[in-house]
């Protein structure tokens, strides 16, 4: 049977307890893109919004759900434990070290992990991230930098870097990420392993942490939800589809989420999530002003003005001059 690889990260989804504070920091600080503002489609009275490259490109965007009532999450083992994003060298990283300070951003300082140099910082509601450098990167291709926003594009973010997940069940989950999802570790320390996904790299990483001691991670706001994996097309999602229902890991079943199709299995505590590269977030607004208006898929068309009714608007319009 045909088994499509992985390619890389296609996105990570994350909660927040603010939206609005939460598209300031990724735009206004970050210099990511909003490039779809839209609902959660299984929670239409809460947002759902998707920060990525330029053009919103497959492997570039880190999303968000706004859960108004959401307690604060709980840090902690069997969790994603942190975010990454790319940039294009080792300038950056200085340059947005300065930009941190300037912004009273939560920082750990430049450091080196795995031969990369990271930049470790928070958000405001606790979320951890970190930037890394492309310098010396080889492997999955990254996306086009932001051309309007606020960050040079010759710094700016362009894609999402390696995820790490934390877990209790170091060993039974690492075998899993390589039976099931082909994963191939590349370094391998005490109670951490680099694993590379697809083409590798940066953009197809993963960091799998063991952490049997410590207290566990309570899902809320500041916590991710869950991370996705790269597919090629419909084919390659149905052949994965099946490959789960022979290995008998429970699923979702495809789901179709306009802009990609999605497959969603629960691996310990983890829910790994994986989706196709298309069609994307071009298809049902320009260019010019992605992300400006709330986008629903047709679907959820009919119920715009009840939809409008219940969530709180944001402004997210930019300036085109």
């Amino acid at each position: 049977m045909n088994k499509p690889e992985l390619i890389g990260i296609h996105h990570v989804t994350a909660m927040t307890n603010d939206a609005v504070r939460n598209y300031k920091f990724f735009t206004e600080i970050l210099g990511m893109r909003l490039v779809k503002k839209t609902v959660n489609q299984d929670d239409i009275y809460t947002y759902h919004t998707f920060f990525a490259d330029d053009q919103g490109s497959a492997g570039t965007d880190m999303t968000f759900f706004d859960f108004p009532n959401n307690p604060k999450g709980s840090r902690g083992t069997n969790s994603i434990s942190r975010a990454a994003f790319r940039v294009p060298n080792d300038a950056a990283l200085d340059y947005y070290l300065d930009r941190f300070e300037q912004f009273g951003v939560k920082h750990n300082g430049i450091q080196e992990l795995f031969g990369k140099k990271v930049l470790p910082f928070e958000e405001e509601d606790g979320q951890r991230y970190q930037l890394i450098s492309d310098e010396l990167n080889e492997g999955v291709k990254p996306g086009i930098p932001w051309k309007n926003g606020p960050v040079p594009e010759d710094k700016a973010i362009y894609g999402l870097g390696p995820i790490e997940i934390t877990v209790s069940y170091y060993d039974d989950f690492k075998t899993v990420l390589q039976e099931v999802y082909g994963m191939t570790p590349i370094i391998e320390e005490e109670d951490v392993t680099l694993l590379n996904v697809g083409e590798g790299g940066n953009g197809g990483q993963v960091i799998l942490r063991k952490d049997d001691q410590g207290p566990e991670a309570r899902q809320g706001y500041g916590e991710v939800h869950h991370v996705s994996f790269r597919l090629k097309d419909h084919d390659a999602i149905k052949a994965w589809e099946e490959k789960y229902k022979e290995a008998r890991i429970g699923n979702s079943g495809i789901v179709d989420r306009f802009y990609f199709e999605a497959l969603y299995a629960r691996i310990g505590h983890i829910l790994i999530e994986v989706s196709t590269d298309g069609p994307g977030f071009m298809g049902d607004e320009p260019y010019e002003t992605l992300g400006e208006s709330l986008a629903l898929p047709p679907f959820l068309e009919e119920k715009r003005d009840f939809i409008e009714s219940e969530i709180k608007p944001f402004d997210t319009t930019r300036n085109h001059n």
